[in-house]
């Protein structure tokens, strides 16, 4: 994609590879129908796919990928590239991408829009690390009072942000656009080594408190027929590996390690559930909507989430799942075999996934930014 003459550019920065990354790409697709030339930048690793846009991306190689020398050295080249580049609207996504799009911002005087895709200061990684986490804490309770306008991915945590900085945040939820068109059909048979007719379904990252320890430890309890597929990679993909090994259920369990959005709808609906069993292992996870929520449901696939507030008001008002306690292995087979015992409801649920992929769509969410860039007079 070329730029125009008088064309506006915005530039949208992450610190991922852009990959898998639906939020930001959707985020950039938004500003380019409204006649932005947008840049999105990003990091190259080693492993990284190659990526096809309609709007131009640029991935970094860094020579730190982790800690305080990552975060210094992206922040440092990200500065040094919005000083040097024509541009009228900044969009920085998450609190690791703040720095340098505030700084920016402030020397050239352009329009910021920030995007916090979860409570940043209070994920896992943070809360054991208290110098850390305070660190960052220093570093938000400093920017973010100090932004026009911001957004957020759902109303908890809206509400907070806002209580606690005075900075109006908006909750635009990481839905997917809507489509009605076929999506490629996978052969089932061929992703597993036995015969399986119902995938119990992850998609995500792969890292503690997720409930994947406690998913593959329900395989062996349920009858064959069940398969578990995992979609996604990170810190424990290892660990599960080997818990998968140890149970001798390899037959039964899948990983396919992580796709492109691209591709993930067609494997999504395959699932008979798909699951979302974050345990309560700070406020990040607690006030979590998770982007994988709403896949699901777009697939026509019900859910097994967690009992916190923002899943659970998704599941009480649409009802596409069940919400539940944090509970054992052995509970969560007798959960899922009730569920294929009362097909009646169960086909209700997949009913209601199509009425409520037609609301809780990109196609609606997203016209919530046109009131932002009002606030920042674009």
């Amino acid at each position: 994609m070329k730029k125009t003459d008088n064309q506006k550019v915005a530039i949208v920065s992450v610190t991922n590879d852009l990959v898998a990354d639906h939020r930001v790409h959707k985020t950039c697709m938004y500003l380019s129908e409204k006649g932005y030339f947008v840049l999105l930048v990003g990091r190259k690793l080693s492993h990284s796919l190659p990526i096809h846009r309609t709007y131009k991306t640029y991935r970094m190689r860094l020579l730190f990928r982790k800690k305080v020398f990552f975060y210094a050295e992206f922040n440092i080249r990200l500065f040094l590239l919005l000083c040097f580049k024509k541009v009228h609207l900044l969009v920085s996504n998450d609190l690791d991408t703040l720095p340098a799009n505030y700084m920016a911002s402030r020397l050239k005087k352009i329009p910021l829009l920030y995007d916090s895709h979860e409570y940043f200061t209070e994920v896992p990684e943070l809360i054991h690390r208290k110098l850390v986490q305070r660190i960052w804490q220093r570093i938000e309770s400093f920017l973010i009072p100090r932004l026009t306008v911001a957004v957020t991915v759902n109303e908890s945590l809206a509400e907070i942000y806002t209580q606690k900085y005075g900075t109006p945040f908006f909750s635009i939820r990481n839905v997917p656009e809507y489509r009605e068109t076929e999506v490629k059909i996978v052969d089932t048979q061929a992703l597993f080594s036995t015969k399986v007719s119902h995938i119990l379904l992850y998609q995500g990252s792969l890292n503690v408190g997720r409930g994947l320890e406690m998913l593959i430890d329900t395989i062996p309890l349920l009858d064959r027929h069940y398969g578990l597929l995992i979609i996604g990679a990170g810190d424990i993909e290892n660990e599960l590996k080997q818990q998968v090994i140890k149970l001798n259920i390899q037959k039964r369990v899948r990983f396919l390690g992580k796709l492109p959005f691209e591709e993930l709808r067609a494997y999504t609906s395959i699932a008979f559930l798909g699951f979302s069993l974050e345990a309560n292992r700070g406020l990040n996870y607690y006030y979590a909507l998770p982007n994988k929520l709403f896949d699901y449901i777009h697939a026509g696939v019900p859910v097994i989430c967690s009992n916190f507030p923002e899943m659970k008001r998704i599941i009480d008002m649409y009802h596409v799942g069940i919400s539940i306690d944090e509970i054992n292995a052995q509970k969560l087979a007798e959960t899922i075999k009730n569920i294929e015992c009362n097909n009646d409801m169960y086909q209700i649920w997949k009913l209601n996934c199509i009425g409520a992929a037609r609301e809780l769509n990109w196609n609606n969410e997203k016209n919530k930014f046109d009131r932002c860039l009002e606030i920042l007079g674009l």
